[in-house]
């Protein structure tokens, strides 16, 4: 039997834990005896292992691939960095931006956050709105 005193809000338990049957414990505290149910745990389930077969002969080194560059076609959408609520838009259809202007505020993890003009260039759609939910990737605006 374990014994242990435990003070709440000033006020001392003496309390004693005996056996444990199952998920339910005997426990005493300050002369009551309890009987108190634990939540059952789930039991780890085991994934096998595996492990690569070794070869005798070494492979030979692959070039890397190299793709060739996808034709830019001016626009580009300034994503959201992470999950959040729009606070502000900063900008509006057909504005011209720096690269590093705040565009939009958004409000992730209870903190605000600068969303900055990735390049220079005319603004030519708002895809949110002030107070709208946005998830990590989404275009918030389309500069061209």
């Amino acid at each position: 039997m374990k014994e242990y005193i435990y003070k709440i809000n000033g006020n001392a338990y003496h309390v004693a834990i005996g056996e444990i049957e199952d998920n339910i414990a005997h426990v005493e505290v300050n002369g009551t005896i309890y009987e108190v149910e634990m939540e059952k745990t789930a039991k780890a389930v085991s994934k096998p292992v595996v492990r690569p077969v070794a070869t005798a002969t070494p492979a030979a080194p692959t070039a890397p691939v190299v793709k060739p560059a996808a034709p830019s076609t001016g626009k580009s959408g300034v994503k959201s960095p992470l999950p959040g609520v729009i606070l502000d838009i900063k900008v509006n259809v057909g504005d011209t931006v720096k690269r590093g202007q705040v565009i939009i505020i958004l409000e992730a993890m209870k903190m605000e956050n600068n969303i900055n003009a990735d390049k220079d260039g005319k603004i030519t759609a708002i895809s949110v709105n002030k107070g709208d939910s946005v998830l990590e990737g989404t275009d918030l605006v389309i500069i061209e």
